[in-house]
């Protein structure tokens, strides 16, 4: 068995220069409730295919790194028991023959691996609050830092410490354009409060910074697109604040650190807000999965 299986539809595409858009798997184990996580992982896929691309959602099935699934698996990653995996963890679960879901840096290494220049998220990880103390840092920052691919996402979890995660990705060279927008999106918020320095305004401009990059030597680090979540789906901020400090305060009694942080206070905020944070994920994911086809169709015009 190789180590890596490419799903025919997304070999065809890549090989006749069609755009592909890599979707991460850790949303569909971790980031959304069962049983709305398979259903959501397919209207995902159908928005990429709606902006005009193919869908390579990324995941390890029986030791396995898939780049595309087809129904089955999609089901083996949604069932309980899926290991999140990022990419210090890749080899572990390869050996051991187990499902996991891939996290960003995961995804982003398997998609460049195989040649797929846009991948499109919900939000980026980045430096946890207290990361002064606790050095609690996602893997997606350093592993962009290495990666030639644009990450299409809606800034990044409000969850985090904004301000130190763009200081840390202008360090790491990751750039940041703003789509339609110079205020840097926080995840179910449209306005984190930073700015962006760089605004597009089409798929077309994000597609010639790509080709500017690659004709520049600089496509090496990662690029992100920042896609604020539509103001029309996005939570209260009176209502998010709240919900933060409490989930926050839960978190820490409860002794939940590093990678777990992230998944409980998304869960928190789903029961706290009575669904209406999950409306706004998959509101904000649906939209980068749309954006990120359009870019590639742009891209791959050439």
């Amino acid at each position: 068995m190789s180590a890596v299986l490419v799903l025919p539809e997304v070999a065809d595409a890549l090989a006749d220069g069609r755009p592909v858009v890599a979707l991460e798997s850790t949303i569909i184990s971790h980031g959304l409730p069962r049983p709305y996580n398979l259903a959501a992982a397919r209207d995902i896929e159908n928005a990429v295919r709606s902006g005009g691309a193919v869908p390579a959602t990324i995941a390890v099935i029986d030791g396995q790194a898939r780049i595309g699934l087809d129904d089955a698996a999609l089901e083996r990653v949604a069932a309980p028991g899926t290991v999140k995996v990022s990419l210090r963890d890749l080899a572990v679960i390869a050996a051991a023959g187990g499902v996991g879901a891939t996290t960003v840096a995961a995804t982003a290494h398997l998609a460049a691996r195989a040649g797929i220049a846009v991948f499109a998220t919900g939000g980026l990880g980045g430096v946890h609050r207290g990361a002064q103390e606790t050095w609690d840092e996602s893997a997606d920052l350093v592993a962009l830092s290495r990666l030639p691919i644009l990450v299409v996402c809606a800034g990044v979890k409000s969850i985090l410490d904004v301000g130190a995660t763009l200081e840390r990705l202008e360090t790491l060279n990751i750039g940041v354009l703003g789509y339609r927008t110079t205020a840097f999106p926080g995840f179910y918020l449209a306005d984190s409060g930073h700015e962006v320095t760089w605004r597009v305004e089409t798929p077309t401009e994000v597609a010639d910074v790509l080709r500017a990059r690659r004709a520049l030597g600089t496509d090496g680090y990662g690029l992100l697109l920042a896609n604020p979540v539509d103001p029309a789906h996005e939570l209260d901020r009176a209502v998010h604040d709240s919900v933060l400090a409490a989930g926050l305060d839960a978190a820490a009694a409860a002794g939940v650190h590093g990678k777990d942080v992230t998944p409980f206070l998304l869960d928190f905020f789903h029961h706290q807000t009575q669904g209406a944070s999950l409306a706004t994920n998959l509101a904000l994911v649906k939209s980068n999965a749309r954006l990120g086809a359009q870019v590639a169709a742009a891209f791959a015009a050439g």
